[in-house]
Formats: structure tokens, C-alpha cells, sequence
């Protein structure tokens, strides 16, 4: 019977989350901006998956970008095949590099504020994050937090 309770309890308890978002974040905007970049780690600790898209109701449209050097010009370009994330492993978006590109901002960002994203994966489904707002100048998430 024991046995049994115990199998019944394994059965109902919900699959620990596949992947994790560390270090959410992203730089206060000068009034006026229309844009701003969004910056954090995913780690996934189950197969490959995909980071397929993001939404936020801080932005008209979210956008999946990353810089390029052509020909030592550097170019920031939509990822429209989103970003694959490793089996075990992580992806890294920071500046200079892959990152989320808030379009068309409704509202200036503001320091210390949070702004609300929904990251949806090919398998994790969607992934609910906020976004820690750091100063102008930023260059490194304003301090450490998981979802």
C-alpha cells in the first residue's frame, strides 16, 4: 500500500521545469526612446530547445536580434529562427551580442522598475520573466534573480 501512495504522489507532482532564466535585465531608456535591449542567461537542464519568440506589454513587439561585425562594421540584425539553446547547457544574451530588442516602447524604462516578458521555447512552452531595469549606462545585470 505504501508503495502504491508513494507511486500515486511521484505521478501527480509536476516535472521540474526543463529550463531556467538567471540574470533577467535590462538598461533604463532616456525619455523618448522607442527601443531597448533585454539581456539574461537560459539555462536548460533537459534536451535541446529553442527560444522562439518574446512579448511584453512594456513593447509594441519584441524581437530576437544579435550583433554582427560586417566587415568591421558592427550591424544588428532579427533572428527570425530564434535561438537554440544546448541540451545541459545555456545561452547567454548580453550586450554586444544576442539579445531581446524591445520595439516601439510604450513608456520610458526606469531605473529599478521590472518590466514583465513572456519568453515562449518549442518545448518549454512559455517562461514568464521580469527584467530587472538597470541605469543607462549598465553593462551588467543590476543584481542576481532566477525564474
Amino acid at each position: 500500500m505504501k508503495r502504491l501512495l508513494l507511486v500515486l504522489l511521484f505521478a501527480s507532482t509536476p516535472v521540474l521545469a526543463q529550463v531556467q532564466v538567471e540574470h533577467a535585465w535590462t538598461r533604463a531608456t532616456a525619455p523618448g526612446a522607442k527601443v531597448g535591449g533585454g539581456y539574461m542567461t537560459i539555462r536548460n537542464a533537459g534536451a535541446a530547445d529553442k527560444l522562439l519568440s518574446a512579448s511584453s506589454r512594456a513593447a509594441a513587439k519584441v524581437e530576437l536580434h544579435v550583433h554582427i561585425n560586417d566587415n568591421g562594421v558592427m550591424k544588428m540584425r532579427e533572428v527570425p529562427g530564434g535561438y537554440a539553446v544546448p541540451a545541459k547547457g545555456a545561452f547567454e544574451l548580453k550586450p554586444g551580442g544576442a539579445h531581446l530588442m524591445f520595439m516601439d516602447l510604450k513608456a520610458p524604462l526606469k531605473e529599478g522598475d521590472k518590466v514583465p516578458v513572456k519568453l515562449r521555447f518549442e518545448k518549454a512552452g512559455e517562461v514568464n520573466v521580469e527584467f530587472q531595469v538597470g541605469g543607462m549606462g549598465a553593462s551588467a545585470a543590476p543584481m542576481q534573480h532566477k525564474h
